[in-house]
């Protein structure tokens, strides 16, 4: 069986082209790695890189893109919807086949090791790497956002996991996990008012009394509809269908609609089997009545 793990990096730019290929092409470049998709998104100003290989693969194709955004992006500048911490945000690995959380909790330790040896970015790890229970929920380490980076980590109970206790100049701080995989799907609705998608993001989130395993929040999409940005941790628990029925729900509160909804990066087959099921109603359906994935047996 191969071991293979996967790698979402998200990279604080979405509107420099020229520089997200920069950061992409670091990852074409390395062995035992495939690339699999690039996102950008100009309003959050961040992409998000998609990359599977084998654990030794990955975390070097992980610190070659973090060494070449932080050559690139300078966080001083940086100006966007999406909360973030540093150049190099956030970099979750994911054991797919052969490869237990152990070992990728391991590959994830190792990375923020080296981001700090040779890069000199402090690192948090988080999830399943994290060292305190108050670090496993990213947003909580990003409270504050990159403004607010030199007052926390003044903070002895916030001093990085690895790396001095003050921000790099220009990139800030990066956090490093493993975590089960994670749908990031956004909802616009019909209306610009973001105001509505906080309250409704307030709603469905976890921490405030919502849906579990669910992060949200409300933000201005690139086309300037408000939107509710959210992170499916574990769509087990919350499936897609249900996160798409309680924003709806909500909407409907303020007289507001969805207009479209988006996932960010890669999603699961069995998550859109199971949206298939529950929108559709379907009787005992399963991936194995998939053409695709019957041929890929």
């Amino acid at each position: 069986m191969p071991r293979v793990v996967e790698c979402v990096p998200n990279f604080s730019e979405g509107r420099r082209r020229d520089v997200i290929e920069a950061i992409a092409d670091e990852v074409r470049r390395t062995r035992d790695v495939q690339l699999l998709d690039v996102q950008k998104d100009e309003s959050h100003n961040r992409c998000v890189v998609t990359f599977v290989g084998t654990p030794e693969g990955a975390k070097a194709a992980a610190l070659a893109a973090s060494r070449r955004a932080i050559e690139l992006i300078d966080m001083n500048v940086h100006r966007g919807e999406h909360p973030r911490l540093g150049a190099v945000d956030v970099i979750p690995f994911i054991p797919i086949f052969g490869v237990t959380m152990e070992e990728a909790v391991a590959t994830a330790r190792a990375l923020g090791r080296e981001i700090w040896e040779q890069l000199r970015v402090p690192v948090f790890f988080y999830a399943d790497a994290a060292t305190k229970p108050e670090r496993r929920r990213l947003p909580d380490i990003r409270k504050g956002e990159y403004e607010g980076l030199s007052a926390k980590l003044g903070d002895p109970a916030w001093a990085p996991d690895v790396g001095d206790p003050k921000p790099h100049p220009t990139a800030g701080v990066t956090v490093v996990g493993a975590r089960r995989p994670l749908i990031a799907y956004n909802i616009n609705l019909t209306t610009d008012d973001v105001e509505i998608a906080k309250k409704i993001a307030r709603a469905v989130r976890e921490s405030s009394g919502g849906l579990a395993a669910v992060q949200a929040m409300g933000v201005k999409s690139e086309s300037g509809r408000a939107q509710v940005s959210m992170n499916l941790v574990d769509y087990t628990q919350t499936p897609v269908q249900r996160a798409y029925e309680a924003v709806r729900e909500e909407a409907a509160k303020y007289g507001a609609e969805i207009l479209e909804s988006e996932v960010v990066g890669l999603i699961p087959l069995d998550a859109i089997v199971d949206v298939a099921r529950r929108a559709l109603r379907l009787r005992d359906f399963t991936r194995d009545q998939i053409l695709e994935a019957k041929l890929m047996e």
